[in-house]
């Protein structure tokens, strides 16, 4: 199903060290949304990668045109929320969508977050991987553990009413998504759950659609002790102030 004449969805794609992953997952956005009949651009934000990312996202821009990729490079590794904020000043959609440049996120799901959408009039549609056919696959049981523990302490603590907090792979209204990142103040891993805590509050709603989450293919994940310190540490903040 193709989007509404006149909307445009615009992906963001945050990258750090993704040289052998970016032109995959572009190559499937671009087949992807093109034979779905939506209007799109995919916005690249690198972080100063050491492995020429951008040399690589620069090859895909003169492939596929400036039209379809901006690059919107940055000097260093700044985090996750402020790539967010970053791209969306340049972004001409009026839908956004978030995801992973390492392939954990397939892009055929999109059109399906584009048809929840319109069926529900939703603000934001996050994909999930706990309800309905979705699932995780290509992680050890100590990952699985991490993330399936992270998911039910934040259910208890703070009731938000989704099913999967700590998931990257969302589509959101353009206007939607940065009144929340004005709201939002953690960083790291816990901020994608915060954006949707947030969202409860400010009252916007919110369909999920089932995903199949694949662990990397190249490269190295980037959680590690710190992340899931700073995770515990994030969810106690909310617990303590929502």
């Amino acid at each position: 199903m193709a989007a509404r004449r006149g909307d445009k969805v615009s992906v963001l794609l945050p990258t750090y060290n993704e040289r052998d992953n970016l032109p995959l997952v572009v190559w499937l956005l671009e087949r992807t949304l093109r034979s779905s009949g939506t209007d799109f651009e995919i916005i690249v934000i690198d972080d100063g990668s050491p492995d020429g990312t951008q040399q690589v996202a620069e090859q895909l821009q003169r492939l596929y045109g400036a039209d379809t990729i901006l690059l919107r490079p940055r000097p260093k590794k700044l985090g996750l929320g402020t790539a967010y904020i970053h791209g969306m000043k340049h972004a001409t959609g009026n839908f956004i969508v978030i995801m992973d440049a390492d392939l954990s996120h397939h892009p055929k799901f999109i059109p399906e977050f584009i048809r929840k959408q319109k069926e529900g009039n939703f603000d934001i549609v996050s994909g999930t991987r706990y309800k309905g056919n979705g699932g995780v696959y290509g992680w050890d049981l100590k990952r699985k553990l991490i993330s399936r523990g992270a998911n039910f302490l934040t259910q208890v603590l703070l009731r938000p009413g989704a099913s999967d907090l700590t998931g990257s792979f969302r589509l959101y209204r353009k206007e939607v998504l940065q009144k929340l990142m004005e709201k939002c103040v953690s960083k790291g891993y816990v901020f994608q759950m915060e954006m949707i805590v947030r969202a409860r509050q400010l009252g916007y709603t919110i369909g999920e659609v089932p995903i199949s989450f694949v662990d990397r293919v190249y490269g190295e994940s980037k959680l590690g002790g710190n992340e899931i310190v700073s995770f515990l540490k994030g969810l106690l903040t909310l617990f303590a102030t929502t």
